[in-house]
């Protein structure tokens, strides 16, 4: 049986709030707990991984290292968000490096534990699924955004001016 604190704390989760009880429930039940340290780094950008993480308490940094020990904060994180989702579907390594801002509570799902799910209570997994898809969408979005952002910074320091220079 889950701890009914994970269960409650799950519907506070944007991605899960849609969730039918039951499938909150089989859900938490494949739940393990993280306790982590003020300063600690969970993990670093290369690393292996296969787990999605909730942040039950605290504060998480992730960050990109741009060069040598420089480092490039892409968002802090709290309460109700996740991060590691890319490592627990496609077993590629970490994309980011998670360090801890204050001590905190991780609640994880690996792989492992998400095959589980999907035998033990496949409506509960397809729900999941579908919740994911849409955090991948809009996260997707977002990346667009950015690079397109990025691109006209990146033009407008060039000082070249694309409209005058290069008629469609």
């Amino acid at each position: 049986m889950p701890k009914p604190e994970h269960v409650a704390f799950l519907r506070t989760v944007t991605v899960f709030k849609d969730l039918a009880e039951p499938h909150l429930v089989a859900l938490a039940r494949r739940l393990r707990e993280r306790p982590m340290k003020k300063g600690e780094v969970l993990f670093r950008e290369g690393d292996k991984g296969e787990e999605l993480y909730l942040v039950r308490e605290g504060t998480i940094v992730i960050s990109k290292p741009v060069i040598g020990r420089v480092e490039q904060v892409l968002a802090r994180i709290g309460p109700g968000d996740f991060f590691g989702e890319m490592s627990l579907f496609d077993q590629a390594p970490r994309s980011a490096t998670i360090q801890v801002e204050t001590d905190a509570l991780l609640l994880y799902l690996d792989r492992e534990s998400l095959h589980q799910l999907i035998e033990s209570s496949p409506r509960a997994a397809a729900a999941f699924f579908f919740q994911m898809v849409q955090v991948f969408v809009a996260r997707l979005r977002e990346s667009g955004n950015l690079v397109a952002e990025v691109t006209r910074w990146g033009l407008e320091a060039t000082g070249l001016d694309l409209d005058s220079k290069f008629p469609l």
